[in-house]
């Protein structure tokens, strides 16, 4: 199954994100240690340039597993994120025209 990831920040967590930031692209990288696929994903910013969250297309195997990988990550165990939507991506969804962030 494919997923939309949306995460949503807590304000003024600037200098914090920078410092989480490389083990958060380790676990992106590792799909959570195989929680997830990663294909894709970026920060997200306000019309002002400031982080304001970011997303993530995943495949995972069911929504617990994309959740899992959501609250496991170090932005999310670090105190950074305040919310997670997820939106289940129709079936023909076109994966293989995307090259994945997670190795396979």
């Amino acid at each position: 199954m494919f997923f939309l990831m949306i995460c949503h920040h807590n304000a003024d967590v600037d200098a914090l994100r920078d410092e989480l930031r490389p083990k958060h692209r380790d676990w992106v990288k590792s799909g959570g240690d195989g929680l997830a696929t990663v294909l894709t994903g970026s920060a997200l910013w306000d019309g002002d340039g400031t982080g304001i969250g970011n997303f993530g297309i995943l495949e995972a195997d069911s929504l617990e597993k994309a959740e899992a990988f959501a609250n496991n990550d170090p932005f999310a165990l670090g105190g950074i994120v305040r919310s997670v939507e997820f939106t289940r991506l129709a079936d023909g969804f076109q994966a293989g025209r995307i090259d994945p962030m997670t190795q396979r």
